[in-house]
């Protein structure tokens, strides 16, 4: 009689606390990483891109490389989205993916940063 009533126990157990398991991860991960294309020629370039994304909440982690243009952006889904991200990068003044930099930013970059095919070393 008691085995019976432990197996009981237990699957009384499984079934409450199994939903909570399934239901606390709602199948959003803590943490994201996306790539973005960007408009980026310069060290200045990406180091105010990567300020840019940095300051928003959620972004654990911003890396561009100048090789590719490629901005890497660790953060959590739960707290700023990718179009947020996207917005920050244009507000700098640089193209992000399909969102293009912001008209009045881009003016106030220096001149070989505004044109997309400059070296690396414009400054």
């Amino acid at each position: 009689m008691k085995m019976k009533n432990m197996n009981s126990f237990f699957s009384v157990m499984l079934l409450l606390v199994l939903p909570a398991f399934v239901f606390a991860n709602n199948g959003i991960k803590k943490t994201q990483v996306i790539y973005i294309q960007t408009s980026a020629v310069c060290e200045d370039c990406k180091a105010k891109i990567e300020d840019a994304v940095k300051q928003l909440d959620g972004v654990k982690n911003a890396d561009l490389n100048l090789k590719d243009k490629k901005l890497m952006v660790k953060y959590s889904a739960e707290t700023v989205s990718e179009a947020q991200i996207k917005m920050a990068i244009s507000k700098a003044g640089y193209d992000a993916d399909d969102v293009k930099a912001d008209a009045s930013s881009l003016t106030n970059l220096p001149k070989c940063c505004q044109d997309k095919n400059s070296k690396p070393s414009c400054h």
